[in-house]
This record gives C-alpha cells, structure tokens and sequence, in this order.
C-alpha cells in the first residue's frame, strides 16, 4: 500500500542539471600533497587543537578535541607532519580566514587502530552517542549541526517518527542519489543504528521520484526491515528539514520551533551512512562525497574526496579547462555560494563544487523596482510575504521582520528565482538577519552587565549597611565606655570635691576683705610714659633685626637712651607703688627706713646691669651667626664683621665686669652712704687693652672659620694655614695676658 503524502506550499521546478554527474560510479580522489583542516566545520564552537606543530599524525588520529557541548572534534584525514595552526583561508562566500590545522601528507596513509563494533545492538544508548559525539559526525547535508547533539532529544520529546532525507532537490547536486545507488546497505545499516537510539514508531526515507536507481536499490536494502521508503513527486525546495515533514507527514512545525518538539527527528541519508562507518568500522568522519560537475569540467562525476583536499586538487582530477571557467560555486546553484579562491580546503558541508562557465550560470541582471507581482510570494515554501519582508529590510525595519517571521525563512532562493524585477531578495534577507542576532547578542550583553551591575551595587549597599552597624555598635559601646568612667570618676571625686569646698570656706572666713587698690595720679602718668617708652623701645629694636646689618652709631645711642629711660620709670614706678605687707606692718625705726631705700636704690643698678649683659651676649650671637653666613658665601663684608665680632666680644666683657663689681659691692657691708658714695669707681679700659683685646677676638674668628671650612674636603684649607691662625691666637692672647700684669698706673701712663 502506497503512502500518502501531502503537497508541497509554493515550490518550483529548476532546471535540475543532474545528467552531468551521474554518468561514472563514485570515484576515490587521490591523497593531496597537504591538507588543510579548520576547526569550525559545523555549528557551534570551533574544535580546540591537541596537537602542535610538527607532530607526526595519523589518518583517523583526533587533532583538535570538541570545545563545548555544540561543538564537534576534528580528525586526521591524511599520515603526515603538522606544518602549521592558524588563520587560513576557508570556504565563505567573503572569503575570510580561521584558524586551520595544515598536515603535510607522508602518501603512506596510514591509520590509527579502529575499533569495530558488529554488535551495535548490545550497545548503550550512551555509548553509541559517544562513539558518534567522538567520531566527529556532523548533519551533511544540510548546515552541519552535530550529530550527537541533535540525538539527545529531550525526554519530554519523546520521538515517534524518523525521517531520513534522501530528497537532495537542489539542481546540479547528486551526492545523496550517487550514494543511495551504490551504497544503499550502509545507509539502511545506519538507519538502524538511529532506530535503536531514538526508537522511533515509525521510519521514513523520502526520496524524490527523479532518483529511480536510488529507489530500487533502497527498497531492496530496506527488505526485511521496519523501515519504510516513501516516494513523492519531485519539487523544489521539498528536501527542506520542515518542508520534507509535512510531505511525509501532513505535520507542520510551529514558527520558532523544532522537529523534536512535535516527536520527529531528520537525518541525511550521507549522516547515515557516516553513522554506520563510525559504529560498524570505527572510522571517524574524513571524507564525504561530494559532487564535482560543471560545464569547465571534461569529467564531471562524484568523489569521495579526503576532507581538507584543496579545491583546485579536486578540479584537477575532474579535468577542469581554467580558460573556460568563470565561477565556481560550492553548494547549489540556488544556495550555494561563489568561492573568491581555489585554495580552499573540502570540509564536512561541502557536497557540491560548479564549475560553470559564462553560459552556464551568467551574471545576475541588474534589480529593477519592485512591480508587487505576487509570484514571490507564491513561490515562498513557508508561506511568508517576501515583497514585505523586502521593504521591511530596505527601510531597516527590524521590528517589522521579526513580527512578520523573518527567521522562518529557510533561504531557498524560490522567490528571487521567481523575480521579474531581479532582485536579490535573498541577500536583504540574510543581511538583516545577522543585524537582527547582532542587536539580540548587544542586549543580551548589556542585560548581563545590568544584571552584574545590580548584584554589584547590592553587594555593596550590603558592605555599606554592615559597616554602619559596625560603626554604630562601636560608637554606642564608646559611648557606654565613656559614661561609665564619667560615673566612676564622679564618684571618686565627689569626697575631693566636698573637703576642698570646706577648705574654701574656712579660709574665706578667715581673710579679710580686701579692695582693690586704687592707683594715685602720679603712678598713671607713670604707666603712661612707660607704655610710650617700652613701645619706642621695641619699634627701634624692630627695625635693627629687620635690617639685618649692625646698628649705626645713633641706633646705639637711641637702644642705650631708651633703656635707660625704661629701666628708670620702672624704678619710679616700684618706688611710687606702696606695699601691702609694709602698709599692714607697724611702725619701725628711721634707721630701718633708710636701709630700705637704700637696698631699693640699689636693686634697679643690678638690673639695668643684668639687661645690658643680655643684650651684649644676644648682640654677640647675632654678630657670629652674620659672619658665618658670610665666611659660607665668601661675601665681601666678612671682614667687617669679624672687626664686629671682636667689638662685641669686648662690649660683653665689659658688661660681664661691671655686673660682678656691683654684685660684689652689694654684697659688702657699707658703714654710711656717703662712705658708699666715696667709693672709687674701675678705671676705664686703655685704648691699648681694647686693641688687644680685639686683635684677640679677630684671631679667634679667623681660626673658627678656618675650621668651619676644613669640615668639608672640597673648601679645605691648607694646614699651615690653620696652623699659622692658631699661633696668630696665642701670640695675641700672651700679649693680653701680659699687658693686663703690669701696674695700674703703667696702664694708665699707656
């Protein structure tokens, strides 16, 4: 009983071209000299390599494993050398590069050890998936999803029907309907190896009514088994995954979705036999048939040709004419895609290579504007609105595609086929489909750095509300710290408190109560002219140390006049304050009396003294420090204060001797006043002791300064040099020293 089928939606009917390759048996190409392996020949992510340059493989050896659950190993398809891993040139239609391994061919051939398996029914589900996931078996006929992956349906999604697609629609190719032919026992071996996977409830092979030997030798593998071969009438793009499930089933997937979703499962009939190679044989997945035809070749046919062979290897041995080709398509005339080289290697898709001349496949006529025929949207398979999806495209509408099922089209080329106005419908929609995942990777990318960033920002508004607990349990435990000492500390000086308020008490009962006393007229005017003079006083030094020079002749004069002024209205001033403790005492004798004043008449002479001394030590100090400044940067005026140095040493000697002379008179008693007064005052210094003295004084800079030079190697001066300033010192001191011996009145002749 014949099964029924259901008719395709739109479709046409191409000139089909197949008589080209059909006329020889399949061919073994010949081993290339190199091959060139990349490693994304499927969906999903590229192979990841395992071996390195110049290594020696093996053919069938694994030499890049799969990366990830989409993705698919790579596997010797020659014995050679490992020549190169990198970028190189791969069939695309923009002619780009990735990454590749290159094997220098050895010609021996020789393979690795395979493992059969005869029994491939007392086999685990797992295990078999593994050996396909391991050999490397991608879908070949379609886009090359990986084998293994699309096996493991979902449990949910139990399958009932397999279908295995043998309808190869597109003109020009007839790989599928070569193999069908001669080896048809293969392919129905391997769609019992899917049958014990899937376990499907029914099985259909569907194969298009052109392929009449295909059919035959079919029916006669598949006797004897479950499954079952449906032909149905021939009709481009019937070989379409959802276009061959309605055929055969009446079934139509739902936009967005898959054939598993609805329980069925679709393999290529070359998928199958590679299943059986891998299960049966052992053999991993490097090579295919493909279909090498064309108008430029004088032997068109079908080969099974190593995957890697460079494509101008493969058109060699099809006996190309280089001067009769003008392009050369990989796939179909209506999916497939113009190579920009002939170095580019066969890989796992490719089923077809066109080497059409001028004649042949002729360039595409210009696009014309749109005339809103309608037969496009005939012709669609999937029931779209291409004239639509057309301006949408035009217009960058994106919303607009999606909403009117852009991804539902399966690129079949129908409607541009149909098109009177020429125009490349196919090309605006594949364009606007890498726009469209490009815009969906961005957002989901920005997404995922939205859904980062929150979980940061939670994160740290965690951090932050931790640390401000923290924060606040170590401030109310200070605080708690700080109250307690505060209460212990109260408490321990509360009994303090009370007996020093007590003792405050007493003693303010027993003092008397004492006013302020009020100053007399003449103590204000005395404050007054104090106030004025100590203000003059303090201007004038002001303006010595700002000029930073020594004072002239009159500043001296103004610093000693204004001195003695303050030193006088302060003695005036004690003089003119009364005594609290003398005005509370009693009465004491005249003599008493006299003696006080006499001691207070006295007291301001030593402290006028005192200050004089002061202000010559700080008037030395000053000179020194100007000088070493000076003896650093060698400045012209060193000289000057050096003789400065030496006038000043003698201004403190002076002051130094008188301060001792009034102490020592102090000290002793005086038996009357005018006895005191009686006393002869100290003889002036001589001009000669004054030149010594300062001769002294020059030695002694002159040598400091030659010391202060000789701590530093580079401004060192000689040592007899330092010698002579130390000799120039004793010489001028012995002089002193001796010139002070003599009498007074020697000194005094001098």
């Amino acid at each position: 009983m014949t099964r029924k089928t259901w008719p395709l939606t739109g479709g046409i009917h191409p000139p089909e071209n197949k008589h080209q390759s059909t006329q020889l048996p399949i061919k073994i190409a010949a081993l290339p000299g190199k091959v060139v392996l990349p490693l994304s020949q499927h969906i999903g992510a590229p192979a990841e390599p395992i071996v390195a340059v110049g290594d020696y493989v093996l053919t069938g050896q694994c030499i890049a494993r799969a990366n990830g659950f989409v993705s698919a190993p790579v596997h010797a398809s020659v014995s050679g050398t490992v020549t190169n891993i990198g970028p190189m040139a791969v069939p695309h239609a923009s002619g780009m590069f990735e990454p590749c391994i290159e094997i220098q061919s050895d010609g021996l051939d020789q393979w690795v050890a395979l493992k059969t398996n005869e029994d491939f029914a007392s086999s685990s589900t797992e295990a078999l998936l593994e050996t396909i996931q391991q050999a490397g078996i991608t879908g070949l006929g379609g886009a090359g999803f990986p084998t293994a992956v699309k096996l493991a349906a979902r449990a949910e999604s139990a399958i009932k029907t397999l279908i295995i697609n043998g309808t190869e629609c597109e003109p020009y190719i007839t790989a599928d309907d070569m193999l069908m032919r001669e080896r048809a026992d293969q392919i129905i071996s391997g769609i019992q190896i899917l049958q014990h996977l899937v376990k499907p409830t029914e099985c259909l092979l569907g194969v298009e009514d052109n392929k009449p030997e295909a059919i035959v030798a079919l029916k006669k593998a598949a006797k004897n088994t479950t499954i079952e071969i449906v032909v149905f009438p021939t009709k481009y793009p019937s070989g379409g995954e959802k276009q061959l499930i309605q055929i055969l089933t009446g079934k139509e997937v739902p936009s967005g979705s898959l054939p598993a979703d609805i329980g069925i499962l679709c393999q290529n009939v070359g998928t199958a036999a590679a299943i059986h190679d891998a299960v049966i044989l052992g053999k991993p997945l490097i090579s295919r048939i493909t279909t090498v035809t064309g108008e430029a070749l004088q032997q068109p046919g079908n080969f099974e040709v190593r995957l890697g062979t460079p494509v101008d290897f493969l058109l060699e041995q099809a006996s190309l004419h280089s001067e009769h080709l003008e392009r050369l398509v990989m796939g179909g005339p209506m999916m497939g895609f113009t190579l920009q080289s002939l170095a580019v290697p066969i890989i796992k898709t490719t089923n077809c290579l066109i080497a059409a001349t001028q004649t042949e496949l002729p360039p595409a006529s210009p696009a014309q504007s749109c005339i809103r025929c309608g037969h496009c949207a005939e012709a669609c398979p999937v029931s779209l609105l291409p004239q639509q999806l057309f301006w949408f495209a035009q217009g960058k509408e994106y919303a607009q595609l999606q909403h009117h099922n852009l991804f539902d089209c399966i690129e079949c080329g129908a409607c541009a086929y149909v098109c009177p106005s020429h125009i490349p419908l196919v090309q605006y929609y594949r364009g606007a489909k890498g726009i469209i995942r490009q815009q969906e990777l961005m957002q989901q990318k920005a997404a995922q750095s939205k859904q980062r960033f929150e979980a940061r920002q939670d994160r740290l508004a965690k951090e932050t509300a931790a640390k401000e607990a923290k924060r606040k349990a170590n401030a109310e435990k200070a605080a708690r710290l700080k109250a307690a000492a505060a209460e212990k500390a109260a408490t321990d000086q509360q009994p303090k408190q009370e007996i020093q308020a007590a003792l405050e008490r007493a003693k303010a009962k027993k003092a008397p109560n004492k006013s302020k006393p009020q100053l007399t007229a003449e103590q204000k005017e005395l404050k007054i002219q104090l106030a004025m003079v100590s203000a003059q006083l303090k201007k004038l030094q002001r303006n010595i140390e700002q000029s930073e020079s020594t004072p002239d002749v009159k500043q001296q004069e103004d610093l000693d006049r204004l001195q003695q002024q303050q030193q006088s209205l302060e003695t005036a001033l004690a003089a003119a304050t009364p005594n609290d403790s003398n005005q509370a005492a009693p009465p004491v004798e005249k003599a008493t009396t006299s003696n006080s004043k006499e001691n207070a008449s006295s007291g301001p002479d030593l402290k006028v003294l005192q200050i004089k001394l002061a202000q010559a030590k700080a008037a030395l100090k000053k000179a020194e420090r100007a000088y070493a400044a000076a003896a650093e940067n060698n400045a012209a005026d060193k000289d000057a204060l050096q003789a400065t140095i030496a006038e000043k040493q003698a201004a403190l000697a002076e002051a130094e001797q008188a301060l001792a002379k009034a102490k020592t008179s102090t000290e002793a008693p005086s038996p009357s006043k005018e006895a005191a007064s009686k006393k002869p005052k100290k003889p002036p210094l001589d001009e000669k002791t004054k030149t010594l003295k300062i001769q002294v004084a020059m030695a002694k800079a002159q040598l400091w300064k030659l010391n202060k030079l000789a701590e530093h190697a580079d401004t060192a001066p000689p040592k007899e040099e330092i010698e002579a300033a130390e000799k120039a010192l004793s010489e001028a001191e012995s002089a002193l020293a001796e010139h002070q011996q003599q009498p007074s009145s020697s000194l005094a002749d001098a």
